[in-house]
């Protein structure tokens, strides 16, 4: 049975700091960068940061490292190795913008597949992908599935093995074990160019630090949403970071952070009443 998208659904399983955390301890995200459609991946890098990833890397070719490394905030790393890697990642993402190579379909990290990376998928992926198509991409890539929308994304979740994020109107987030959601917390506001990347780096974010994937899919697209809300008229994609502190604020009461002898705790979402 279809549920409506709502914090009740994922609350409990938002990531939160203590204070004992450092930045490895709430994950390291990748992103495989494109190698010409810089905004998507820069979109991508900053709204993975600002949903909590304790860091960010961006790989991308060298022709265009040089870019990025000048456009990117500080606290987000650009490397031109395409092939580097590390022990701490948590996630990756690949496709916003274009491929600079291409995606590792039987990844044991979590991994969200974007873009240009659905272009071409193998019959079944390993467990923990996020597949983020719109209704356009989700055609090339599951041609043969022309039922209803709700029928086609549990179709293409329960045959590939992945969550499958149907972008829209009203997104559908769909797993393999046959949950699925529909979010209808969103604005029109979003038809705008980059959307779509913020909304994966968002997922690649929550996925670095541990949150499971249908449960991060499903809370990346209601906060896509809940930012798309605050803005209103006149936002473009480059509006929505920015916006994000302020949707996870408020999902937590004030009454969240507590001093003590021994400094600042985040207590669980789940604790909180």
């Amino acid at each position: 049975m279809m549920q409506l998208n709502s914090p009740s659904l994922w609350r409990a399983a938002l990531p939160v700091k203590s204070e004992k955390s450092h930045k490895y301890s709430h994950g390291h995200a990748l992103i495989y960068a494109a190698p010409e459609l810089t905004g998507a991946s820069r979109l991508a890098a900053e709204s993975c940061a600002r949903v909590g990833a304790g860091l960010v890397t961006l790989l991308a070719p060298g022709s265009v490292v040089a870019s990025y490394r000048a456009s990117l905030p500080a606290h987000i790393i650009a490397r031109d190795d395409l092939d580097w890697d590390d022990a701490r990642v948590s996630a990756k993402l690949y496709g916003s913008g274009g491929l600079c190579r291409q995606p590792d379909f039987q990844s044991q990290l979590p991994v969200v597949l974007d873009a240009d990376a659905l272009a071409v998928l193998p019959e079944k992926l390993s467990p923990n992908y996020v597949l983020t198509p719109h209704e356009g991409e989700f055609a090339r890539a599951f041609p043969d599935l022309t039922a209803g929308r709700e029928a086609r994304a549990l179709a293409a979740a329960q045959r590939s093995g992945a969550v499958v994020v149907l972008k829209g109107a009203q997104t559908l987030i769909a797993a393999p074990d046959g949950r699925i959601v529909i979010n209808r917390h969103a604005a029109a506001h979003l038809a705008t160019a980059g959307s779509g990347d913020v909304l994966a780096g968002m997922i690649t974010g929550l996925l670095a630090q541990g949150m499971p994937c249908f449960e991060a899919a499903t809370a990346a697209v209601w906060m896509h949403g809940d930012c798309a809300l605050r803005f209103g008229t006149g936002l473009v994609a480059s509006d929505l970071p920015g916006l994000i502190p302020q949707v996870l604020q408020a999902l937590a009461p004030p009454t969240s952070d507590v001093l003590h002898d021994g400094g600042l705790e985040t207590k669980p979402w789940a604790d909180i009443s």
